[in-house]
């Protein structure tokens, strides 16, 4: 398929200095040919390698992440702005994503033995292929080794197509797993713009697709692949309730809840977005936000004491701003922090953090997915009303329940309609538990032995 040869930039520019730092041409067709071939024969070569020279290969890229954890933090946080503390830990999560699979896929790959009316039955689990991953900026180490780890220990080559803000972490991945041991052929950066997916999705090579980013752009990625019969597992963000109960731990309480809807910013799938308290603990809870709150600095994301750095995008804030501009007309009450009312410098990317109260269901607060430092917070009348309005959503991805009564939460967690529920405890990914959402939240698991699984095909073997 022939594409106009038209090159652009995939830019690097500080979002808290507004300074540019490197940019990479996009590459023409041709070349992304090139590299689908090589890939093609990278995963040949990486599926026919014995499982515990790829146990070898993953456990040195974890060593490798852990040796050079400040200088990878540190681009991290100069391409998208997040707190240099957190970016250190986003590393040394990759790494332990990379330990737990360079011990376990052996065994979560074995073959299984079933017992039938015929002479033998086996049941194997072998790599799909070559797996497109196209991949958001906020966490750009960990989105990738969240599924990448999995998908190299099963045998699978991976073509990334990083988001264009990020595109020397693309490449500082790239090379990291070279060096580990994995043969170049089995992992290649493209940077292909938006307009030209299409192309490489309906590519010949491409076995299968992992995508996590917004609904919209899902929707057009899997009409596409859909249309190709090519397998994907999405991961499309969430807008998780936090639900605070009567009898929980308040002042502790508001400080997980401060931490869960301030992570990386606030620009995480997985913060908390909706603060869902019973109405007899509401006043106490949100006094206990505002004086938490007051406690939190923000400025320059490579200080150790930073708690809230800047936004990643122009784009992003103008949205973000918008969005919370509009629930104030609909009513919504601002009664801490707010949209800059004064002219802001070009380079200003800080959004305060914001705590907005009379939100309904309605407003874009309550119904999007909300990108940045704001948190929204409702009463409920009851049980039954919190979890009806923590249902209330187009999305499904997680949720929190905070309460001294253990199988109360447990009951509650039954009818909430997420993929992962936390009792006592923000939100995570852990690389032994599966991780995905339902409705608008996406399909498929990342993480645990789902998570191996979904980037592999089942075949069955019968002798009579």
């Amino acid at each position: 398929m022939k594409i106009r040869n038209r090159h652009s930039a995939f830019t690097s520019i500080d979002p808290f200095t507004g300074q540019f730092m490197k940019k990479y041409a996009e590459h023409r067709w041709k070349e992304v040919q090139q590299i689908l071939y090589k890939v093609r024969r990278g995963t040949e070569m990486n599926a026919a390698t014995p499982i515990n020279v790829r146990s070898e290969w993953m456990n040195r890229l974890a060593d490798l992440l852990i040796s050079r954890k400040k200088n990878l933090a540190e681009l991290i946080t100069s391409e998208m702005g997040k707190p240099i503390r957190q970016s250190v830990a986003e590393i040394e999560k990759c790494a332990l994503v990379c330990q737990y699979y360079a011990k376990h896929a052996a065994d979560f790959l074995q073959d299984d033995y079933i017992e039938t009316t015929y002479t033998s039955s086996v049941v194997r689990h072998l790599p799909v292929g070559v797996i497109l991953a196209i991949m958001p900026w906020n966490f750009p180490f960990w989105q990738v080794f969240r599924f990448g780890a999995a998908a190299l220990m099963a045998g699978n080559g991976i073509v990334l197509k990083h988001a264009p803000n990020v595109p020397q972490c693309a490449m500082a991945i790239q090379d990291l797993i070279h060096e580990a041991g994995f043969p170049a052929e089995t992992f290649q950066v493209v940077f292909v713009s938006d307009p030209k997916s299409r192309w490489l999705i309906e590519a010949p090579q491409i076995d299968a697709l992992s995508f996590t980013g917004s609904n919209a752009t899902a929707a057009k990625i899997g009409e596409i692949a859909g249309r190709c019969g090519k397998k994907m597992v999405m991961e499309l963000g969430g807008s998780d309730a936090f639900i605070v109960l009567d009898d929980a731990n308040i002042r502790e309480t508001a400080r997980a809840a401060i931490h869960a809807r301030m992570v990386n910013n606030g620009q995480s799938c997985i913060a908390a977005k909706r603060f869902i308290v019973l109405d007899t603990v509401a006043h106490e809870f949100i006094g206990e936000i505002l004086r938490n709150m007051k406690l939190l600095h923000t400025g320059n994301p490579m200080l150790e004491t930073t708690d809230v750095g800047p936004i990643a995008r122009h784009d992003l804030i103008a949205r973000l701003e918008e969005q919370v501009n509009l629930s104030v007309k609909m009513g919504a009450r601002i009664i801490f922090g707010g949209p800059n009312q004064t002219e802001k410098d070009a380079n200003d990317l800080f959004f305060p953090p914001t705590v907005m109260l009379h939100v309904d269901r309605d407003m874009p607060v309550m119904q999007e997915e909300i990108f940045g430092p704001v948190m929204p917070i409702c009463t409920a009348r009851s049980i039954d009303d919190a979890v009806r309005i923590a249902n209330d959503t187009p999305y499904g991805l997680a949720a929190s329940i905070w309460t001294n009564d253990t199988e109360r939460a447990l009951e509650i967690a039954k009818r909430l309609r997420v993929g992962t529920t936390f009792i006592n405890s923000m939100v995570v990914s852990d690389p032994q538990l599966p991780f995905g959402g339902t409705k608008h939240s996406g399909y498929g698991r990342e993480l645990g032995k789902e998570g191996i699984l979904e980037f592999t095909y089942t075949q069955t073997i019968v002798v009579k």
